[in-house]
């Protein structure tokens, strides 16, 4: 079962000249559609006297949320050679902005390829990158008195501790890499009074 994925942790960037047409690339680290949006709109805003701001982006650690955008050059000469340099990557929770500013020589649809490409791939050679879990959450309920016995398993298994309540029962939210937790839940399992609050 793959559990983790590869991301970059901060802004990166690169530029690439050709023929006079300069292309600014950015590699930024997204989380949400919100987000590309809201970068998409501060980019084009920053750069409103480019001829183009052609992107793509990568979301969720299954990889299957991406979009590729040309923005006007000719169709797959720009978004898809962005997408393709995330791939290659094998990168996720990515969002990559090429701008360019044509320099008066035509590039031809393979001019425009090659350079598309290559400054997606300088801006993510910039970028650090890292492997993080692909993580879960779990609510648990129980009485007061096992407490101690939650907590051993929560010293032993070392989920991280999200949430904790204390009313008439116990309730915690654990979270841990989604490898591991079918060993936690069989620990807890374990614990008399213990139960799911959404299973009810």
């Amino acid at each position: 079962m793959e559990d983790t994925y590869k991301t970059i942790t901060s802004l990166s960037e690169a530029i690439f000249t050709e023929k006079r047409s300069k292309f600014i690339a950015v590699a930024i680290p997204v989380r949400t559609l919100t987000e590309v949006k809201s970068y998409l709109e501060e980019y084009q805003k920053k750069y409103y006297d480019a001829r183009h701001v052609c992107y793509a982006y990568m979301l969720g650690a299954e990889r299957k949320d991406f979009r590729a955008n040309d923005n006007g050059e000719p169709s797959g000469t720009a978004g898809k050679p962005i997408l393709g340099q995330i791939n290659s990557k094998e990168l996720t929770d990515v969002l990559v902005i090429v701008v360019r500013y044509f320099g008066g020589i035509k590039l031809g649809t393979s001019g425009l390829i090659v350079a598309y490409r290559t400054a997606a791939a300088m801006a993510l050679d910039e970028a650090a990158v890292i492997e993080k879990t692909v993580d879960e959450d779990v609510t648990v309920v129980f009485e007061y008195p096992f407490m101690n016995d939650v907590m051993r398993i929560v010293k032993e298994v070392s989920p991280e501790i999200i949430g904790q309540a204390y009313d008439m029962d116990c309730i915690m939210t654990l979270r841990i890499r989604k490898s591991l937790m079918p060993a936690l839940k069989a620990r807890l399992e374990k614990v008399e009074t213990l139960h799911y609050p959404e299973e009810e």
